[in-house]
C-alpha cells in the first residue's frame, strides 16, 4: 500500500472505485484562498482548535491531576467571570461618562456662542471640534490598530464560529477601541457605543484567556488551564454578553444577545456563568449611577447610562387597545422596508469606502475629514430651517428643572437662534448626544413638542448620516443610530396618523426603534428584551414582540442581516448553520483536495521538516505501517504546533523505534504543548537543526490525537457540515468506504465547506444554490403583469 504522503485522492474518475467516483465533474482549477479583510488590510485566516486532544501525554496529565487542581480550575473560571464583569462595567461607565462630558462641554460652548449671536464662531467651533475628535479617533485606529475599526461584532461572531483573525483581541486593540470610540461618538458622528462595547468586553475576556504572559512575567501554573481554544471561546462569549449589558444596562439582554446573535455553540453551564457576569456588570453600573447622582462625575455625568425610563411617567399613556394593532403592523412593515434599504445602501457605501481606504492611511483620514465636515454642516445647518416654538408649560418633569417653562434644561431643549422663551425642536435633537436625543423622543406626554416637518428632516438626516458614518476608519457602532432613526420615524408615523391612533407618540417611537432594529439586525428575542430593559416597562412586551416579528419576517425577503453582510464583505469564512441544497448532491470525497500529506508513526526528522516547510497545513494524519502494525492503520492526527515543539526540544531517536513510556513522561510535560494566545503562532523558520539531527527519527505516537473525528467518504457534504459546525471542529478526517485502500482519503477543513471553494470545483452546481424568498429588481412589475394575465384569462 502507498504511504499516506503518496496518496492523491483526486484521481481520474475512470480509475476510481464506484463508491468514490465524483457525482459531477470538477473544474480544473480553483483559486479560492483563506484571506480576509480586518480593518482594510488583507490578513491570513486561521481556524481555532475546539476539539479535545486525546493522546498518551495529555491522558497521563489528566490522570495525575489532584482534586485540588480541579477545584482551582472551577474557582478560576468563576473568578474570571467576576473580573470580566467588574472591568467591563467600569469601561462601559468610563466611555459613557467621557462622551457625556466631552460632548457636553462642546454643546455648552456652542450654545453660549449662539445666545450671544456669534453664529459663525459657534459653527467653526462646532465643526472644528468635531473634525479634531474624529481625526484623532481615525488616526489612532489607522496607525495603531486597524482591527479596532468598526463595531467589532462581525469579528467576535466569526471568532465564536471558529475563525481566528490576528490582533482582533490584543491589548492594543482594546485601548484603541475604548479611546477611539469616545472620540468618535463625541465628534457628533452618527455612530454608537454598543457595538464597540461588545468588542471591548470580548477583548477583556480574551486577555484573561491568554493564560498569563511570559513577556511581562505574568505567569502562574494555574493559569495554564486556560491555554486552549475551548475555554477562551467560553470567556469571549461571556465577555461579549457583558459588553451589551454594560452598553444598555441590560443584563438579561446581554446573555440572550450572545446566545442568539454571536455564539455558534452553546451549553447550559455557559448560560449560568454568562448570567453571573452580566449581573456583576449591572451591580457595578448601579454603584456608579448612585455615585454620579451626588454630582461627583462632572458637569454632565448624571450616570443615566442610556436608561430610557418611561415606566414612572404618565403610565396611563402607555396603554393600548385592540384597535391599535393596525398601527403596530404598519410600524413593523415600515421598519422592515427601511431596514432592508438601510442594509442595501450600507453595503454600497462600504464598497466605495473600502476602495478609498485601500489607497493608504492618508486617504482614510481624508475620508474621515470629509464625513465629519458633511455631518457638521448638516447638524448645524438644518436647525435653521426649523421654526421657533414657544416653551411648553406642561409635560413630564426634568431631572434638572421641575418644569419645561424655562426651556433651559440641558438635555431637553435648545434655543439655538430663537428668542428667550422659545426653543428649536430640531436643534434639541441634533445638538445633543444620541442618548439624550433618544430619551427626548421616548418621552411620553410630549405629542405637541415636535413639528412634523422637523421630524421628517431629522429622520432623513439621521438615516443618511447613519449610512455614511459607519465605514469611517474609527471604532463605531450601529445599535444607537438605528434606535434613534427608528424612534424618529415612529413619532413621524404617529403624527401623520393623528387622531386615528390613540397611542402616545413616545410609545410609537419605542415601537419604531424595535421595528428598525428587527429590519436591520434581524434579531428577535435578544433585541426585544434589550428594548424592554432600556425602557423599564413590561407593558410594552406584546407590542414589541409583534412589531419585531413582522419587521424581521418582511425584511428577510429582501436581504440578510447587516452583520452577516459585513461578515461576507470582510471575507471572514463564517460557516452558516444551514446546508446549501447542492451539498446534498456531493459526497465529502468530492471536495477534499490533494495530494494528502501525512507521517508514519515513527518518522524521519528531515521528512517532518520538509513537510512543514513546504505546506501550511495545521494537522497531518499519522498512519502506522509495518513493522509497527500488520497493515497500514490510521493512528490519529498530529498538530503542526506539537510537531514544532518536538523539533525545538530535539528529543530524537537514532533508529526508527518507539519511545519507552517512562522516557516520554520524564522528558515532556503537558504544558509544553499549551496553545499560545490568539493570533500567535510558532514558525518552522525558527527551528535550527544540524544534518546529523535531520537524519534521526522522532516518535509521534505519544503526541498524536488517537481519536480524531472521522467521516466516511460517501457521507453527504451537508451531513458533514452539520457535524463540523455543531461540534466546532477544525479538521475532519475522511476515511475510505472500502478496506483495501489507504486508511485515510483526505482532511476536511473550514475552507472545504465554503461555497466559493465548492462551486469553484463544481461550477455546474451554481444554479442550485439555496435561494431565499427575496424580492429582486423588477420583481414587482413581473408579478403585476402575471396578475393581469391571470385576471384576463379568468374573464
Amino acid at each position: 500500500m502507498a504511504s499516506p504522503r503518496e496518496v492523491a485522492p483526486m484521481e481520474d474518475d475512470e480509475n476510481r472505485p464506484p463508491l468514490t467516483r465524483a457525482l459531477l465533474h470538477r473544474s480544473a482549477t480553483n483559486n479560492t484562498s483563506q484571506v480576509a479583510m480586518v480593518g482594510s488590510n488583507p490578513c491570513p485566516i486561521e481556524s481555532l482548535d475546539y476539539e479535545m486532544i486525546e493522546n498518551d501525554l495529555f491522558d497521563q496529565n489528566w490522570r495525575t491531576r489532584a482534586k485540588a487542581d480541579q477545584v482551582r480550575y472551577v474557582v478560576l473560571k468563576w473568578t474570571f467571570c467576576f473580573a470580566i464583569g467588574i472591568l467591563t462595567g467600569i469601561v462601559g461607565f468610563v466611555i459613557n461618562l467621557a462622551v457625556e462630558n466631552v460632548a457636553g462641554f462642546k454643546h455648552e460652548a456652542v450654545s453660549a456662542l449662539m445666545e450671544s449671536s456669534s453664529y459663525w464662531t459657534a459653527f467653526w467651533l462646532f465643526a472644528g471640534t468635531n473634525l479634531v475628535l474624529l481625526l484623532f479617533a481615525s488616526s489612532i485606529t489607522a496607525f495603531v490598530s486597524p482591527a479596532a475599526g468598526g463595531s467589532g461584532i462581525p469579528e467576535v461572531k466569526a471568532y465564536l464560529n471558529g475563525v481566528d483573525a490576528p490582533n482582533i483581541f490584543s491589548l492594543r486593540t482594546l485601548a484603541v477601541k475604548v479611546i477611539g470610540n469616545i472620540a468618535a461618538v463625541s465628534s457628533s458622528l452618527h455612530v454608537g457605543k454598543a457595538g464597540p462595547m461588545v468588542h471591548t468586553g470580548a477583548c477583556i475576556a480574551a486577555i484573561f484567556g491568554q493564560g498569563g504572559s511570559r513577556k511581562y512575567g505574568l505567569t502562574c501554573r494555574w493559569l495554564r488551564y486556560f491555554k486552549n481554544d475551548r475555554d477562551r471561546r467560553d470567556l469571549v462569549t461571556i465577555g461579549a454578553g457583558a459588553g451589551i449589558a454594560a452598553a444598555f444596562r441590560a443584563p438579561v439582554g446581554g446573555v440572550l444577545f450572545a446566545l442568539e446573535s454571536l455564539s455558534s455553540w452553546w451549553r447550559s453551564a455557559l448560560i449560568w456563568r454568562s448570567f453571573f457576569t452580566t449581573a456583576v456588570v449591572a451591580v457595578v453600573l448601579r454603584l456608579f449611577v448612585e455615585l454620579c447622582g451626588s454630582g461627583r462625575c462632572g458637569l454632565f455625568g448624571e450616570g443615566g447610562l442610556i436608561m430610557y425610563d418611561v415606566s414612572t411617567l404618565f403610565e396611563d399613556l402607555m396603554t393600548y387597545h385592540l384597535k391599535d394593532i393596525p398601527t403596530v403592523i404598519l410600524i413593523g412593515v415600515i421598519g422592515a422596508l427601511l431596514g432592508g434599504l438601510y442594509n442595501f445602501l450600507m453595503m454600497k457605501v462600504l464598497r466605495v469606502y473600502n476602495m478609498i481606504n485601500e489607497r493608504g492611511r492618508a486617504h482614510k483620514l481624508l475620508l474621515a475629514a470629509t464625513v465629519s465636515i458633511v455631518t457638521s454642516c448638516c447638524v448645524f445647518g438644518l436647525p435653521w430651517m426649523a421654526p421657533c416654538r414657544p416653551c411648553p408649560t406642561t409635560g413630564p418633569p426634568s431631572s434638572s428643572s421641575p418644569t419645561y417653562g424655562s426651556c433651559h434644561t440641558l438635555n431637553r431643549f435648545r434655543r439655538f437662534h430663537c428668542p428667550p422663551g422659545h426653543y428649536n425642536d430640531l436643534a434639541s435633537l441634533f445638538l445633543n448626544i444620541n442618548d439624550d436625543a433618544i430619551r427626548n423622543l421616548y418621552s411620553t406626554g410630549t405629542n405637541d413638542v415636535y413639528h412634523p416637518l422637523s421630524m421628517l428632516a431629522f429622520f432623513l438626516a439621521s438615516y443618511a448620516l447613519g449610512v455614511l458614518s459607519y465605514g469611517v476608519v474609527a471604532p463605531s457602532g450601529l445599535f444607537v443610530p438605528i434606535i434613534l432613526t427608528g424612534a424618529t420615524y415612529g413619532r413621524l408615523v404617529a403624527m401623520l396618523l393623528g387622531g386615528r391612533s390613540g397611542l402616545d407618540h413616545g410609545l410609537v417611537a419605542i415601537l419604531g426603534s424595535a421595528s428598525f432594529l428587527g429590519g436591520t439586525l434581524r434579531m428577535t428575542v435578544s433585541v426585544c428584551v434589550i428594548v424592554l430593559e432600556l425602557t423599564n416597562n413590561l407593558l410594552l412586551l406584546p407590542l414589541v414582540m409583534l412589531v419585531m416579528l413582522i419587521s424581521k419576517t418582511v425584511a428577510d425577503s429582501f436581504n440578510a442581516s447587516i452583520y452577516d453582510m459585513i461578515l461576507k464583505f470582510k471575507g471572514l469564512p463564517y460557516l452558516d448553520g444551514h446546508a446549501e441544497p447542492y451539498m446534498r448532491q456531493l459526497a465529502v470525497g468530492d471536495v477534499v483536495a490533494g495530494p494528502l500529506r501525512g507521517f508514519a508513526g515513527v518518522e524521519k526528522v528531515g521528512n517532518v521538516v520538509h513537510v512543514l516547510r513546504t505546506t501550511g497545513h495545521n494537522a497531518f494524519p499519522v498512519v502506522d505501517e509495518p513493522p509497527f502494525s500488520t497493515r497500514p492503520v490510521l493512528y490519529g492526527l498530529v498538530l503542526r504546533a506539537h510537531l514544532l515543539v518536538l523539533l525545538k526540544k530535539k528529543e530524537f531517536l537514532a533508529s526508527p523505534e518507539r519511545w519507552p513510556k517512562d522516557r516520554v513522561d520524564a522528558r515532556f510535560q503537558a504544558e509544553d504543548f499549551d496553545k499560545r494566545g490568539s493570533g500567535k503562532h510558532d514558525d518552522i523558520g525558527a527551528v535550527d537543526l544540524s544534518p546529523e539531527e535531520m537524519d534521526m527519527y522522532v516518535d509521534l505516537h505519544p503526541f498524536t490525537n488517537t481519536s480524531p473525528y472521522t467521516v466516511v467518504e460517501t457521507m453527504s457534504l451537508a451531513k458533514a457540515l452539520v457535524l463540523f459546525r455543531e461540534v466546532g471542529l477544525r479538521h475532519l478526517l475522511v476515511v475510505p468506504k472500502a478496506c483495501d485502500r489507504s486508511p485515510v482519503v483526505g482532511i476536511l477543513t473550514r475552507h472545504d465547506f465554503m461555497p466559493e471553494h465548492i462551486l469553484g470545483l463544481h461550477p455546474v452546481l451554481l444554479a442550485s444554490r439555496w435561494k431565499r424568498l427575496r424580492w429582486h429588481k423588477g420583481a414587482v412589475p413581473k408579478y403585476f403583469r402575471s396578475l393581469l394575465t391571470w385576471l384576463a384569462n379568468r374573464t
